[in-house]
């Protein structure tokens, strides 16, 4: 299970690390520079055990977010967050696939991703997804969603070592996963913008996939991920797509282009899209997470839904390594989608 060690009072030597760090990024400028890895590490990791005061929390973040974080900056937060959860437990199984959910945007609809995921893992790709959507301001969460699929998110690492094991799923919330992270990922509601906390939590990856799914929003974000990945996780895959509202979710309707990180270089694969613009209805089941679990038995047909479920599970086997061209993956979702158990 993971715990957070954070001091009830902060120190003054996390203290002294924040203050550093924030002459080296918030002088004028031609005088302020990034952070070297290092020190994006050690500025985070005061954040994250509680060293810091709350006021240089704020400070941090939002300086890093107007300034936008260099891919080294980017790695070094990664780096402190990864420290502060530590190793996954020595028994747990690793998963082909880590698929992050962290979006929380007014486009966002019900959550198709969540069988996508849940398809592929009961194929033999297993799925770890972590995520927190408390913040959803549109459609409807992963949480609303597995409780309509009658799954309960995982409890620790270990309860979600244990779910992978059984089903070849498992969904941890940040919450359960770290809570300092959380807290930090929450400043949101009164900063009034997202921070780079929104960003590093893509790449926590705690039990060592060897493949890790990742959504933007912001095409600019595409690039950023593939090159902190090249610096994190050499050897390792990611795919980083523009999905729906930031999830990781590919919309049917429209061609979507897959960063594909790998053996340390990044390629660009375009993929078509999957049905016609004009074939698509308007979306009145958007918030009736019971229509997703219907789809999900096939006691209801949603043609766009499906789409969106084949498309998604197909990125997904891609960036897992179990397809070597879009054609195929497309073809071995649809295969899955058609054999699949109709039972959670």
């Amino acid at each position: 299970m993971t715990t957070d060690t954070r001091p009830t009072t902060p120190t003054q030597a996390g203290i002294s690390t924040l203050a550093n760090a924030l002459g080296i990024i918030g002088r004028g400028p031609g005088r302020s520079r990034p952070l070297t890895r290092d020190e994006a590490c050690d500025a985070f990791g005061a954040l994250l055990t509680g060293q810091a005061l709350d006021v240089q929390a704020g400070a941090f973040l939002l300086l890093m977010r107007y300034r936008g974080e260099t891919a080294e900056e980017l790695a070094g937060l990664v780096d402190a967050a990864r420290a502060h959860i530590g190793p996954p437990p020595a028994d747990a199984p690793v998963p082909a696939l880590d698929w992050p959910s962290y979006a929380a945007g007014r486009t966002r609809g019900l959550p198709w991703y969540l069988l996508a995921a849940r398809l592929i893992g009961a194929a033999g790709v297993p799925v770890l997804m972590h995520g927190d959507n408390d913040l959803q301001t549109g459609g409807a969460g992963a949480m609303q969603g597995l409780a309509a699929l009658g799954l309960a998110p995982a409890r620790d690492l270990d309860d979600a070592s244990g779910q992978l094991a059984a089903t070849g799923f498992a969904y941890l919330p940040l919450a359960h996963l770290c809570p300092a992270l959380k807290t930090l990922l929450d400043l949101r509601a009164v900063l009034g913008l997202r921070s780079p906390v929104n960003t590093l939590v893509r790449h926590l990856n705690p039990l060592n996939a060897p493949a890790t799914l990742i959504g933007v929003f912001h095409p600019g974000y595409l690039d950023s991920h593939a090159a902190a990945a090249l610096l994190l996780d050499a050897g390792r895959r990611l795919g980083v797509v523009k999905g729906a509202g930031g999830e990781g979710e590919r919309r049917p309707f429209k061609p979507v282009d897959l960063r594909l990180v790998d053996a340390g270089t990044t390629g660009v694969e375009h993929w078509p899209a999957l049905i016609d613009a004009a074939t698509q209805a308007r979306d009145t089941e958007r918030d009736d997470v019971a229509h997703l679990a219907a789809v999900w038995r096939g006691e209801a047909r949603d043609e766009a839904g499906e789409a969106t479920v084949i498309g998604t599970a197909a990125v997904a086997l891609r960036i897992a390594g179990r397809a070597a061209s879009p054609a195929g993956a497309e073809a071995q979702a649809r295969a899955l989608w058609a054999a699949r158990g109709h039972h959670p």
